[in-house]
């Protein structure tokens, strides 16, 4: 593997969590999709889940942004409890997603998405949005953070129009335009091919800066790039934490890759 690994950086091992679950659960008709998951995401790092396919981690992101409520447990934003809040409280308070699935609007431009995404944080509902003159006001900073993805040249055409790669990078900017002290991504670069994912990496060491990120991602090579720790899941549970350098050989985590030790690579 070329790329350093994170995990070898001692930045984010030792902080204070920013975000924190403590006896997490959450039950599906008798099922525990995810079964007393403590995790600790420390300030200003990058925090990997990882495990194999029905493992618990879309579900434990579910949980962590208020889109499942738990059937018992805790997640704690510094000293504000999320559990149970809705997915738009959540984000108020500074925690915001992007989603494994693609949900643009194909005739909306890049441009005219960020400034949508802008505007829903002034509370102000749909009638607000739909304002030209409105979303003025926004036109500025969405430019902005166009630029930072790398989407600057292609911020009038529709969005339907743009390749695959150049979505997700999108839905980051909606992610950032939120300003958010903690950043969820999921799977950024599921379906990409090398190139879209060395950009997709970059780009997430690029934007990093001053937040906290934590993301679902099944690409070791992208783990080992990116994550200083990482949580590993099985059948809802942790079953091992760590920096990626240490967990990467360990048996378990070969064992519940279908036993396949090129998988925990």
């Amino acid at each position: 593997m070329g790329a350093p690994m994170a995990g070898d950086r001692e930045h984010g091992a030792l902080s204070v969590p920013v975000l924190k679950a403590r006896d997490l659960v959450r039950e599906f008709r008798g099922f525990r999709a995810v079964d007393g998951v403590d995790l600790d995401v420390a300030e200003g790092g990058v925090h990997a889940l990882v495990g194999p396919n029905g493992a618990g981690k879309t579900t434990l992101f579910n949980l962590l942004t208020g889109f499942l409520k738990p059937t018992a447990g805790s997640v704690r934003l510094g000293e504000q409890e999320l559990a149970g809040r809705s997915p738009e409280a959540i984000t108020r308070l500074g925690v915001a997603r992007s989603f494994q699935i693609t949900s643009l609007f194909a005739e909306l431009t890049p441009h005219q998405h960020v400034e949508l995404a802008l505007a829903s944080r002034t509370g102000l509902g749909w009638r607000f949005w739909r304002s030209d003159r409105a979303l003025a006001r926004f036109a500025g900073r969405a430019g902005e953070l166009l630029e930072q993805v790398g989407l600057s040249g292609h911020g009038g055409v529709p969005a339907g129009s743009l390749s695959y790669g150049s979505k997700r990078a999108l839905e980051l900017a909606l992610a950032l335009a939120l300003d958010p002290k903690v950043l969820l991504l999921d799977e950024p670069t599921a379906g990409m091919g090398v190139e879209d994912v060395e950009r997709t990496i970059e780009l997430i060491r690029k934007i990093r800066a001053g937040r906290t990120v934590i993301l679902v991602e099944h690409n070791m090579n992208v783990v080992a790039s990116l994550a200083e720790r990482v949580t590993v899941l099985q059948h809802g549970k942790v079953l091992i934490e760590g920096p990626y350098a240490e967990i990467r050989h360990d048996s378990r985590v070969i064992t519940a890759y279908l036993g396949d030790p090129h998988a925990a690579r």
